[in-house]
């Protein structure tokens, strides 16, 4: 690397490279010179050699997958243990010696809160009534894909094809017939009607042209099919940057959905791994995996009723691209399906500046398909924090309620605004051995009292099994109710939609909007640099 160094009054500049410079002004030879340079902030560059990493020193920036999959992973704790450390915490920081808690008169208990809950009952779910378990309960949040339980609108796939991002001799083609078997019994057992069973299989260079690729296996898609093409199933050899600009093509140049699978999972075609496939494959072709049994949506069948969730991403730090602002919302009687609409807007801005325009566009669609206008509006709003109350308050309620009344001078249903917040340091430990498989609280559990507002509606939800390490519960924040409801039927109408969460058969942490409106806005980075319009376009 070279540069201009300034050599002082009246004698100009010289242009000097790296290694020469720190030999003349430090008589240091470095002995890594064809290293890059480490850029700072404010644009001084240095040889990776002469810095040093200060030991604790924060990393700022974002992590890569393989390092955030790490620290998922180091910092996971079953309950048992987290609550052990935390205890052994509480005794090392010694509050009840600190001379400043005792000069305010701050007491800090040394044992755990112990706190009154409860847990909210299952809902019953539909399947389509052909299979042996159309209406069923879950057990402990999850339930398991079968020939008894077939998706409520199974949707039929007849133009399709597959791309194989790998290197023949590696994938060879019987392995992926194999698995193109198997997928297709799966699919055929739980609902989905497979009319071509035979789809063309490409080989590709993961390292070419993956627009050509996506190009080809369209039209061989379309030509074997004599049909538009539905689908283009495409085999990864690892994550990289391939899936991002798969995802790009897909939204941006040919409109046609994609579904990525990991090499090897080609290798062990198990009906299990199939079934979830097939759940995601059927959304994507506008079919419906699965429903709540009508009683369990009272407040849905009382009133036209649509469901709003939305959320901002924002660029990583250094990064002055813009946020990303989604909203999705229903467009059926029972909030099976989801529309979206997405914005660029500032960097780092919160409140989402064009909330009045995409309000608008969902409920014109609400309106398109069910030929009735809503007359309650519950709206789920995430990643808001507790000093961002007010500005939502002022502005984007505003929005919601202009989009109404800009669409008919007299249109004012009632809103229902809640704050989903999942970004806290809260956790439950079950006090008794009424647990999950994970030993976390069961499913359901709710706790709305001594830990939450003494005066405002908000309650913690934790609606979902656990995985693995200790769950987060959910924390709910009403701003404004004007459907005036009371505590036990917004829990459970909240529980209940978790249910029904259109790719996987367990209960989510977040109910479905907020978390569609989040998977929306963070596809919406893989088409930014192509893009700068609004974006509008059905969403699963």
């Amino acid at each position: 690397m070279n540069f201009l160094k300034y050599q002082g009054e009246g004698e100009g500049e010289e242009k000097i490279c790296v290694v020469k410079y720190f030999q003349q002004q430090y008589n240091l030879k470095l002995r890594y010179p064809f290293l890059p340079c480490i850029m700072t902030p404010s644009g001084t560059y240095f040889p990776p050699e002469v810095c040093d990493l200060e030991t604790g020193q924060r990393v700022t920036r974002k992590l890569s997958e393989r390092q955030t999959a790490e620290m998922i992973k180091f910092t996971c704790q079953a309950p048992a243990i987290r609550s052990e450390k935390i205890q052994h915490g509480m005794n090392l920081l010694e509050y009840d010696q600190n001379k400043h808690c005792r000069q305010w008169g701050l007491k800090v208990s040394p044992k755990m809160a112990v706190i009154d809950a409860r847990v909210l009952p299952a809902p019953r779910l539909a399947y389509h009534p052909s299979g042996k378990e159309s209406n069923f309960a879950p057990q402990l949040g999850t339930w398991q894909l079968g020939p008894g339980k077939k998706m409520l609108n199974g949707a039929t796939l007849k133009s399709w094809s597959i791309i194989v991002f790998a290197n023949p001799h590696h994938i060879k083609k019987e392995i992926v017939d194999g698995f193109i078997r198997e997928l297709i019994k799966t699919l055929g057992e739980n609902g989905m009607n497979i009319v071509n069973p035979k789809p063309p299989i490409l080989h590709a260079n993961p390292q070419g042209n993956i627009e050509i690729t996506i190009r080809q296996a369209y039209t061989a898609a379309g030509n074997a099919a004599q049909f538009k093409p539905q689908l283009i199933l495409c085999v990864l050899q690892g994550r990289s940057t391939l899936y991002d600009e798969i995802k790009r093509i897909e939204d941006t140049v040919l409109g046609v959905p994609t579904q990525c699978i990991m090499s090897n999972k080609l290798f062990k075609a198990n009906k299990q791994y199939c079934g979830m496939l097939g759940l995601k494959i059927n959304v994507k072709l506008q079919g419906n995996n699965v429903s709540l049994q009508r009683e369990y949506l009272p407040f849905f069948l009382e009133a036209p009723t649509i469901v709003f969730g939305a959320d901002v991403t924002h660029p990583g730090f250094g990064d002055n691209n813009p946020s990303i602002a989604a909203v999705v919302a229903s467009f059926d009687a029972l909030a099976t399906r989801y529309a979206t609409s997405i914005r660029f807007q500032g960097p780092r801005v919160e409140i989402i500046s064009s909330l009045k325009e995409m309000v608008q566009e969902l409920l014109k669609v609400f309106y398109k398909e069910t030929r009735k206008k809503p007359e309650r509006i519950l709206f789920y709003r995430d990643g808001v924090s507790e000093g961002q109350f007010e500005e939502v308050l002022t502005f984007e309620i505003d929005a919601i309620r202009k989009a109404c009344t800009t669409l008919e001078a007299t249109y004012r249903p009632k809103i229902t605004f809640v704050v989903v917040q999942k970004r806290h340091h809260t956790r439950f430990f079950p006090t008794d051995n009424n647990t999950d498989k994970s030993k976390n609280c069961l499913p359901g559990t709710v706790v709305e009292k001594e830990i939450t507002h003494p005066f405002e509606f908000d309650f913690y939800l934790q609606s979902h099994p656990g995985l693995q390490g200790t769950s987060r519960p959910t924390h709910y924040h009403v701003l404004i109710d004007e459907n005036k409801f009371k505590s036990d039927p917004l829990q459970s109408l909240t529980y209940n939609l978790c249910y029904s969460y259109a790719r996987c058969p367990r209960a989510v942490s977040v109910v479905p909007p907020a978390y569609y409106a989040h998977l929306a806005a963070f596809r919406a980075r893989h088409m930014l640099e192509e893009s700068t319009n609004i974006l509008f376009r059905r969403w699963r």
